[in-house]
């Protein structure tokens, strides 16, 4: 699996040629990442919550690829009126080809720019045969997370956002990896698109060095293989 940050909660993840694009917000930032839509084609849009700066993109997306599909709660599927959606929630799963992508719970709000109510927000366990990633979206810090080991096995890698303001700070997520997940590595996001998010990235990675978790804070465009 790649991994490319494209900024804020945006993440274009590559599995067996199958690409999901995460609460599309490229454009923002596309001067740094060097991303340009039209040269991917995208085959899933995967949306945790309904906020600008999660979805701001989406309608571009759906217009580039009216064939993509999207992945999202029922409410936001009901928003955009795609006639290729999966709607799950809590506890529901999609599956692509061998990853399976479960619904979490996320503790955050979750509405559209224009005030409609966009459903509970959330985030996703991204299940392969013999690898669990964690994909957060916006929370705080919350008991669901010690769960999630249990339920669907380790936690090899969890994408955080660690900016603090709307979401956890560093120190914050560092305790949910090390103490609730129980993982070992972390991308993090959702830090320096704004300013009430701009982060001590030497601070944040004295938190998780503390609690022994390796700390990724990508660039924007960077890709990784997992």
């Amino acid at each position: 699996m790649k991994i490319k940050f494209l900024g804020q909660n945006c993440f274009l993840f590559t599995h067996n040629g199958i690409t999901i694009l995460t609460d599309p917000f490229y454009n923002f930032q596309k001067n740094k990442s060097k991303f340009d839509i039209t040269t991917k084609k995208i085959d899933y849009i995967l949306i945790t919550h309904a906020h600008g700066d999660h979805t701001a993109d989406v309608e571009e997306v759906l217009k580039l690829y009216p064939e993509v599909t999207m992945i999202a709660q029922p409410e936001i599927c009901g928003y955009y009126k795609h006639p290729r959606c999966i709607d799950i929630n809590f506890g529901g799963s999609a599956k692509i080809d061998d990853l399976k992508i479960t619904m979490v719970p996320a503790s955050h709000t979750s509405s559209f720019p224009d005030g409609t109510y966009g459903g509970e927000p959330c985030g996703y366990i991204f299940r392969l045969q013999d690898k669990n990633i964690y994909f957060s979206g916006d929370t705080g810090v919350m008991s669901d997370m010690a769960i999630f080991p249990q339920l669907y096995g380790a936690i090899d890698l969890a994408i955080l956002p660690i900016g603090g303001h709307y979401t956890m700070c560093a120190r914050k997520a560092s305790f949910a990896a090390a103490d609730l997940l129980g993982t070992s590595k972390v991308i993090a996001c959702h830090f320096d698109t704004f300013p009430p998010i701009a982060i001590d990235k030497e601070h944040a990675k004295l938190a998780f060095e503390d609690k022994n978790v390796e700390l990724i804070l990508p660039k924007l465009g960077e890709e990784f293989d997992y």
